[in-house]
């Protein structure tokens, strides 16, 4: 990945931000002359970071541009390198972090919307960005494994201990956090990244899995995923939707980061052969044709590490945002004009991805991000959270009208 390690420094969707990969594959195949550009990028963006990481998240807030009748308020700071965020028992979300190692319960007692406490439920974990919770348990992923914990709602001040559910996943750091979730099939999708910037790879890489609550049963749903760290299921149809990070070292407009629609097991979205619509690729392409891939949705900005995504299913906000998808950018990292570090709204029309807009921008400020949302989700009132794993901290949008 990139910035030193492959774990970046600030690890999103790809590496250092989540434009993940363009460390990895182009030091080992890009040749010096590109590792070199790669790191000095990474320097840069990791010093511009690093000067604006002490910010204050409430005093940066009016920086934050929403449409007329939203406002935005941090609900907390207290969850150092906040990324995936997953609803639990009522009152409280699960939060997963990458560098920190740790595994958060953010809790409202009464339902008034205001964080009461914050418990700190794994601490020393590897990487464990991916949260998800099903019938009382806690589900975990690390790079390699996915761990459970059962009947965490009685007992978030003194957890218990995990029980491991898969025990064998590959174990690369590169592209190797990840985002995880349940199906309305009652299964357990589980992406496992490309361990590389580009390169050619076979099963379970570049790939989504999905798996009974148990880790039985495991199969692959889609392939030719490079590296997907958000996803989410049609509210109506039920059919899956995710975003994807494209390859690095292609330039700054080429290849686009997608938006991709599952509708069945079985699809391949092109990676490593072809990128968006008909990129092919110059070191994996060979005679491929790109017309046998599946196209992505829609097309969204290269290098923007496009990562954490849902469906609103809420009623607050005005019914043109009611089944819409919201996406949480994480940040351009070797970009020569950074993009990203804002949370977009797609508009879908008839079933068909038509539009992509901002919903919520201005954590960068010319060159230098102050904030890189990571997730977003929805709460019982309609509000949605957006957390923010260079702040440490999550955020409450709502709709005033």
């Amino acid at each position: 990945m990139a910035c030193g390690s492959r774990q970046s420094v600030l690890e999103g969707g790809r590496r250092l931000s989540p434009r993940g990969g363009a460390g990895g594959a182009e030091e080992r195949r890009g040749g010096a002359a590109g590792a070199a550009r790669a790191l000095l990028r990474c320097a840069a963006l990791a010093a511009a970071v690093a000067g604006s990481a002490a910010a204050q998240p409430a005093r940066e807030l009016d920086k934050i541009a929403l449409s007329p009748g939203f406002s935005i308020e941090v609900w907390t700071d207290e969850v150092t390198g906040a990324r995936s965020l997953a609803r639990g028992p009522e009152g409280v979300i699960f939060v997963g972090t990458m560098r920190a190692g740790k595994v958060y319960a953010v809790v409202d007692r009464d339902g008034d919307q205001a964080v009461d406490a914050v418990h700190t439920i794994a601490e020393g974990l590897d990487v464990p960005n991916g949260v998800a919770y099903r019938d009382g348990a806690l589900y975990v992923a690390e790079i390699g494994r996915v761990l459970r914990w059962d009947g965490i709602a009685e007992r978030l001040e003194r957890p218990p201990q995990p029980t491991v559910v898969v025990g064998d996943l590959p174990t690369d750091k590169h592209h190797g956090w990840k985002f995880i979730a349940f199906g309305p099939d009652g299964l357990l999708y589980v992406p496992v990244g490309a361990p590389c910037n580009i390169c050619a790879v076979a099963d379970p890489y570049a790939a989504i899995l999905r798996m009974r609550p148990d880790g039985s049963g495991r199969e692959v749903f889609a392939r030719g995923v490079r590296n997907t760290v958000g996803f989410d299921w049609h509210p109506e149809t039920g059919e899956l939707w995710f975003t994807d990070n494209g390859r690095d070292m292609l330039g700054d407009d080429v290849p686009p980061d997608e938006l991709n629609h599952a509708p069945k097991a079985g699809l391949h979205f092109g990676y490593p052969h072809c990128h968006g619509d008909d990129v092919v690729d110059p070191e994996q392409g060979g005679t491929v044709k790109c017309t046998a891939q599946t196209k992505p949705a829609l097309k969204l900005a290269p290098h923007a590490a496009a990562i954490g995504m849902r469906f609103y299913t809420g009623q607050q906000f005005p019914a043109e945002y009611r089944g819409q998808i919201l996406i949480a950018e994480h940040g351009s990292w070797n970009r020569s004009v950074p993009v990203g570090y804002r949370v977009m709204r797609v508009v879908l029309d008839g079933g068909r991805a038509v539009s992509y807009q901002p919903f919520a921008e201005g954590w960068l400020q010319g060159r230098r991000p102050w904030g890189r949302p990571a997730d977003v989700e929805i709460l019982d009132d309609g509000s949605i959270l957006v957390s923010d794993d260079l702040q440490g901290a999550i955020y409450r949008v709502r709709y005033h009208g």
